[in-house]
């Protein structure tokens, strides 16, 4: 995981990971068949690490769904700080893979649900916070990749403030481009 979070995808070699494994390259190919299927296997892994969405704090979830996603945009920079290894393998898996591995990715996303959306989103409708007359995997669909951009957007301001060029500090325009994006997601979906 490590070998390709500091080098890429493109970047990363097979035989360079073997050499620091100390076992032979064609131990791993005769394992995952190919790099892409090495990669594949190290993305679940990463991707598995995190937190689902329905592990926020009882007295969160309490609150309801969009206080809920709140917690967790507030928490997008720890993400990255904590688990800096795994973030960057899902951020190579997400922009710095080809098609083939991509639909693969998505396959695996769609068909295990490793971020928990599924419940999630049952939460808020059970709890009258989302929308009934919406249907069920359209809401999952929005959430997921809207979410995904926005903590990208996240990221990358608290990786190069200077790319925002308006007035308040960092925190100010964090919490307020949070509280838009929340104003935005409780129009389209919510009650």
């Amino acid at each position: 995981m490590a070998h390709f979070a500091e080098r890429g995808f493109h970047s990363a070699r097979v035989g360079d990971i073997a050499g620091e494994l100390g076992i032979a390259k064609g131990s791993i190919f005769q394992h995952f068949k190919s790099k892409d299927g090495l990669f594949f296997e190290v993305y679940k892994k990463a991707v598995r690490s995190f937190a689902v969405y329905m592990d926020a704090p009882a007295e969160v979830l309490s609150q309801g769904f969009f206080e809920t996603l709140r917690y967790w945009l507030a928490r997008t920079e720890r993400m990255l700080h904590d688990n800096w290894v795994p973030y960057r393998i899902y951020l190579i898996g997400n922009y710095g893979t080809d098609l083939a591995l991509r639909r693969e990715i998505n396959r695996f996303l769609a068909a295990e649900d490793p971020y928990g959306w599924s419940a999630y989103v049952d939460y808020g409708i059970g709890r009258g916070d989302l929308r009934k007359d919406l249907d069920r995997e359209m809401i999952v669909s929005i959430l997921e990749w809207t979410m995904d951009r926005f903590q990208d957007a996240l990221l990358t301001e608290e990786l190069d403030p200077g790319l925002f060029r308006k007035q308040g500090s960092v925190g100010e325009k964090k919490e307020a481009r949070i509280q838009q994006f929340l104003d935005l997601m409780q129009r389209a979906i919510g009650t």
